[in-house]
């Protein structure tokens, strides 16, 4: 049966509560503890006033609250907003007015520099610092600054507001390669089955430990971590500046599972790998792109115990195909087969499905479909295309 986000972490926690759930600079964060740091700022954001699908902007690199804010938001019945951290401060406001973002969660040093965003955005009525505010004082008069939560509310029963696992619980912004960044709607069901159908093909245990490099706004990186906390798997956030780091990381930490896109692959296949990395790299997946094929065929020397999935998809729908490790010598420039609980079509201008050998368009149909683009109908009635007798599908 499909849950909400939140109710995976609090089930994982149930089962596997000393075993790590986050590891960070040195330092790890249990399943019973991200449960109880999740409901604190679940709380927190409640006791501030948060609305059912009210908008919570997080703009922070990967770190335990980052996390801790997604699940804690979506927990209260909130819909978080994950910002690439690499963004200037032009962009995430328009991120956040584009969202009428409620609540903003970010780091000291990064608030010192969205004086602009936040006077220009009166959506946003607090502001929640991964640490202690300080002396800063607030850009506009009717705006509050809190600092991060501290005291457990654990021993307070939670009254979150009531959503079911068809409500919204995140919007992931495009890059905006082709304009404005536009908001893709996410619902809890979609967040947990992508997370479901991932662990499956990859058969994820709670004895992996994946090392998330992607960012937690990409849907690739975002679902590296709802994958691991789903089965009870560790992972292990960096924010990395060379491609070295990232190798570094995967050997001192006997890495089982690392996903990147091809640019970094690129990278990591120039590199020096020890020898001994394939004993416990079990699996490599590429998504955002087709890796090269001379890319893919140094990994496979340089790791020749490690399985290679290969991933085709669009933030929309998480995940769409995978091709197989074992049909990877066979069908090295396929996209591969339906990902677990998807269909994918080809069909005519008209929706129906094409023949063999019938060029046409891509069609992925099924849970993993994201509910569209925020404010956007005419741009969501672009890409979701309807099937005859059939859901609607998203044209991939």
């Amino acid at each position: 049966m499909t849950r909400l986000l939140a109710s995976t972490l609090i089930a994982t926690a149930q089962r596997h509560a000393d075993a790590p759930a986050l590891v960070y600079g040195g330092a790890a964060l249990s399943f019973a503890e991200a449960d109880r740091a999740t409901r604190d700022f679940a709380a927190r954001l409640l006791d501030l006033g948060l609305g059912k699908m009210d908008r919570v902007a997080i703009y922070a690199e990967k770190r335990f609250e980052t996390v801790v804010a997604m699940y804690g938001a979506a927990l209260a019945g909130g819909v978080y907003v994950p910002v690439n951290p690499l963004l200037k401060a032009d962009q995430v406001g328009h991120i956040a007015r584009d969202c009428s973002a409620r609540v903003l969660v970010t780091t000291p040093e990064r608030l010192g520099l969205l004086d602009e965003v936040l006077r220009t955005t009166p959506s946003i009525f607090a502001v929640i610092v991964m640490g202690k505010v300080g002396a800063q004082a607030p850009a506009r008069a009717d705006l509050t600054l809190h600092d991060w939560p501290t005291q457990s509310s654990s021993d307070r029963p939670l009254r979150p507001h009531r959503v079911i696992d068809a409500d919204v619980a995140a919007i992931l912004y495009t890059s905006g390669s082709t304009g404005r960044p536009k908001g893709v709607v996410l619902s809890h069901r979609n967040i947990v089955a992508g997370a479901e159908s991932v662990a499956e093909y990859l058969e994820i245990t709670e004895h992996d430990r994946t090392l998330a490099v992607l960012p937690l706004s990409f849907d690739y990186g975002m679902n590296q971590v709802t994958t691991a906390i789903l089965k009870g798997a560790s992972t292990y956030l960096i924010n990395h500046l060379f491609a070295k780091d990232v190798i570094t990381a995967v050997a001192k930490h006997r890495i089982t599972g690392l996903a990147a896109v091809p640019p970094l692959w690129i990278q990591l296949s120039q590199l020096a790998w020890p020898e001994d990395t394939s004993t416990h790299l079990r699996y490599i997946t590429n998504s955002g792109g087709a890796m090269p094929r001379d890319t893919l065929e140094k990994l496979r020397r340089a790791l020749p115990g490690t399985k290679p999935y290969l991933m085709y998809g669009l933030t929309e729908a998480f995940r769409s195909t995978y091709l197989p490790p074992s049909e990877v010598d066979r069908r090295p420039d396929s996209i591969g087969k339906a990902i677990p609980n998807a269909e994918i079509l080809v069909v005519r201008p008209d929706g129906t499905p094409c023949d063999a050998n019938e060029p046409g368009e891509l069609v992925h149909r099924g849970v993993h479909v994201a509910l569209g683009y925020w404010n956007d109908p005419e741009k969501t009635a672009e890409r979701y295309k309807p099937v005859p007798g059939q859901d609607p599908g998203l044209v991939i």
